[in-house]
């Protein structure tokens, strides 16, 4: 007899359970260890930086002091580039914020006639490789003067991010209730007044999102930033990064442990924001 209150037991609970964790385990595994390896390479003496060795003899917290003094050829710009790595970011998500916000709130609330044919030609851009559009983009930034200027990687970004970001908050959009900004209207609100006082309050788990999507796509940003910036005080830290490939004598201790830092805000900023991310960027995936 089952009693009251008592889950009956089951296998296939069980077995669910058990496939998670044979695909769980091995993912997080793979995605660990090359975190800890550079971490090791970041406490490793240069002697000891390839040995193999699961934990180095003599750690050290010393190529932190170098990075951080700047006490290298390759890093004697590290603060520079770190903070142009950052206002960059910051711009591409606030851009892209202002520009799918209104995008979305347009086609979604307002109805603007052919909104969503706009939207979707848009999107068709990401059948092209972001790769392939490198060079024309190079070349637009060129005619209108803007290479090695942060304006041009700013913009290059926001034009990726943007189809993706105004997609996600048209189908978010589409999940509110029509009948919030009916209400509104008849309590005499201002298409201004229901954006900023009913739509922006209620999209806030997924403007977060997208926001922090933005950040992070622009702060990992390798290719453009390499071919549109190239003065050392103008570049981004990925870009001074693979100046240390170019040495005959590598310092790879040094290249893991400006890395290992580099990568340390956008975890803070996941960890910061995690409930947001999976909800803000599936809300509208599947409509009911």
């Amino acid at each position: 007899m089952k009693l009251p209150g008592v889950s009956e037991f089951s296998w296939r609970d069980v077995a669910t359970e058990a496939r998670l964790l044979l695909i769980g385990i091995p993912v997080f595994l793979w995605t660990m260890i090359p975190i800890y390896h550079m971490f090791l390479f970041a406490i490793s003496p240069k002697e000891d930086a390839f040995s193999g060795k699961l934990w180095p003899d003599h750690p050290t917290l010393h190529n932190f002091e170098i990075v951080f003094k700047q006490q290298h050829y390759f890093l004697r710009d590290f603060y520079i580039q770190f903070w142009n790595s950052t206002v960059i970011a910051v711009s591409v998500g606030v851009l892209t914020l202002v520009i799918a916000t209104g995008a979305a709130f347009s086609i979604s609330r307002l109805k603007v006639p052919g909104g969503r044919a706009v939207m979707n030609l848009a999107l068709f851009t990401y059948f092209i490789p972001a790769a392939f559009l490198a060079v024309p983009m190079y070349r637009t930034m060129g005619n209108y003067g803007l290479l090695n200027n942060h304006w041009s990687l700013i913009l290059a970004m926001v034009t990726i991010a943007s189809p993706y970001a105004i997609w996600v908050l048209k189908q978010a959009s589409d999940k509110l209730p029509v009948e919030l900004d009916e209400a509104a209207v008849m309590d005499g609100a201002t298409t201004l007044q229901i954006f900023r006082l009913v739509y922006v309050p209620l999209m806030m788990p997924s403007l977060v999102a997208i926001g922090t999507y933005a950040v992070l796509l622009a702060w990992n940003e390798y290719l453009y930033a390499f071919l549109l910036l190239s003065n050392d005080r103008e570049i981004t830290l990925p870009v001074a990064l693979g100046n240390f490939l170019a040495a005959d004598d590598s310092p790879w201790e040094l290249l893991m442990t400006t890395g290992f830092i580099y990568a340390l805000p956008p975890a803070a900023i996941y960890y910061a924001f995690r409930r947001y991310m999976v909800g803000g960027l599936t809300a509208g995936a599947v409509k009911s």
